[in-house]
């Protein structure tokens, strides 16, 4: 038997495969709230045009709560044989109110009408994710001003580099998070233009009023080109590439707690709520929230790349290759979303070992471009000839197995005569990241600073 929904030129079903393969109601059923809030939108507007009577716009917008109500009690009977969360809904309205709820897809297509529940979806989606976002930047915020005097070592090439506080490494992640929430929320914007009217793909002839939709709908507008309005899905991709970019940045925060809290670094300690044992080895505190958190960055990269393949031969308008961008999307905004909360947890429970950090960032001679910067400030000696002179210290106090502050003042005059006691002062660690005042730099009344901007901007 045909579909009754579109089965007029059919004489048949289709194969039991055919239907498993084409069916999307297994994934796309959670657009039942968006696809009924877009049916209300539209009859609403096509009994103001004049399009179907009021009275059969009232029984159709009666029969959408109660399709609406079953749908939340989780009541609601899907069935794959209607293929999509819109046939589902329209059978079910045609059950409750009869032939009226035929006439609720008058101007208007299968194809506009998920392009626009996905931006309907998605558009909530963006705004929850937004929202953890800025609660990670809160727990971080939180952490750096306790932190923003806790001394640790600076890496480049994962080498001892300079020492840094905490407070402003972990600010360094707040701002990526802001930018991350920047790029979704310019997704946002460009995503708030509804589709809906544009039909099939070619508009419709019957005298609608799509800005009436999209107004009702808390879109910005109508999309402008009724071909694009069906076939875009770049809402879609824009998101999921800023949620691939937090991503990153929640995977490098992870990877850097996962080192610290190895016992060669010894900086910082989970608590038990984020860590795990082992089986065998009744010692072992695994950090494995952080590493979970930095192996889901490979599903939400999927996602993307699922997407970006997907679209990237289809000519216009819609194929339904394009049902293949719902499963990936919902995939990725919920990994996301764990990922997120994962961290937001573990930030806020983190404890660390000061001094640990502390010696750690006296070693490796961490504080060397401080005595190179002490000499052309000092000496006025041209930052290549003190980097040079510095690095023969260097050489000197590593031959000796000590640190550069060990060095005696006759050991450094025999490199530089005109080196004078004086230099000892620049030497220490703590003195090395007060000393660091530029705006944006490590010095711990500027990490207060910053951290309290943060704070004020993010109402904590």
């Amino acid at each position: 038997m045909s579909n009754k929904m579109w089965g007029g030129r059919f004489e048949t079903g289709p194969d039991a495969i055919m239907e498993e393969i084409n069916a999307s109601i297994g994934f796309d059923y959670r657009f039942g709230a968006q696809d009924i809030k877009g049916s209300k939108a539209h009859v609403a507007m096509l009994a103001a045009q004049g399009i179907v009577t009021q009275a059969d716009a009232a029984a159709i917008a009666q029969g959408l709560e109660q399709v609406a109500g079953e749908i939340e009690a989780g009541t609601f009977q899907f069935s794959r044989a209607l293929e999509d969360i819109h046939m589902n809904v329209e059978s079910r309205l045609a059950a409750l109110v009869g032939p009226a709820a035929g006439r609720l897809h008058t101007a208007r297509s299968r194809n506009d009408q998920v392009a626009l529940d996905a931006r309907l979806w998605l558009r909530d989606a963006v705004d929850a994710l937004d929202g953890q976002m800025a609660g990670l930047q809160k727990a971080l915020v939180a952490k750096a001003l306790e932190h923003a005097d806790a001394v640790m070592p600076g890496f480049t090439h994962l080498q001892s580099a300079q020492p840094v506080t905490f407070g402003h490494h972990l600010l360094a992640y707040v701002e990526m998070l802001g930018r991350d929430r920047g790029r979704l929320s310019d997704a946002r914007r460009r995503g708030a233009e509804s589709p809906l009217g544009a039909a099939a793909l070619a508009g419709t002839s019957f005298p609608i009023d799509r800005h009436m939709t999209a107004k009702a709908l808390g879109f910005d507008r109508p999309t402008a080109n009724s071909l694009d309005s069906v076939s875009d899905r770049d809402f879609s991709l824009e998101t999921l590439s800023a949620c691939a970019i937090c991503a990153v940045h929640l995977s490098r925060l992870a990877e850097e707690i996962v080192l610290w809290a190895t016992p060669q670094f010894g900086f910082v300690r989970l608590s038990d709520k984020w860590s795990t044992g082992s089986s065998i080895m009744p010692q072992k505190r695994n950090p494995d929230a952080a590493e979970l958190v930095r192996g889901k960055t490979g599903r939400v990269f999927g996602a993307l790349i699922g997407l970006l393949t997907v679209m990237k031969g289809l000519p216009l308008t819609y194929s339904k290759d394009m049902q293949e961008d719902k499963e990936g999307l919902f995939d990725a905004v919920h990994t996301l979303s764990l990922c997120l909360a994962a961290m937001t947890g573990m930030i806020g429970d983190l404890t660390i070992d000061r001094a640990k950090m502390k010696a750690a960032a006296g070693a490796g001679y961490a504080t060397a471009t401080d005595l190179a910067d002490w000499l052309v400030r000092t000496l006025k000696t041209p930052f290549r000839e003190a980097h040079h002179v510095t690095g023969s210290l260097v050489k000197m106090a590593s031959a000796r197995g000590v640190g550069l502050e060990e060095l005696s003042l006759a050991d450094m005059q025999s490199v530089e005569p005109r080196i004078t006691q004086e230099v000892f002062g620049v030497l220490g660690v703590e003195r090395s990241v007060a000393s660091r005042t530029s705006y944006g730099g490590t010095a711990p009344d500027n990490v207060r600073a910053q951290a309290k901007a943060w704070a004020a901007r993010l109402g904590l």
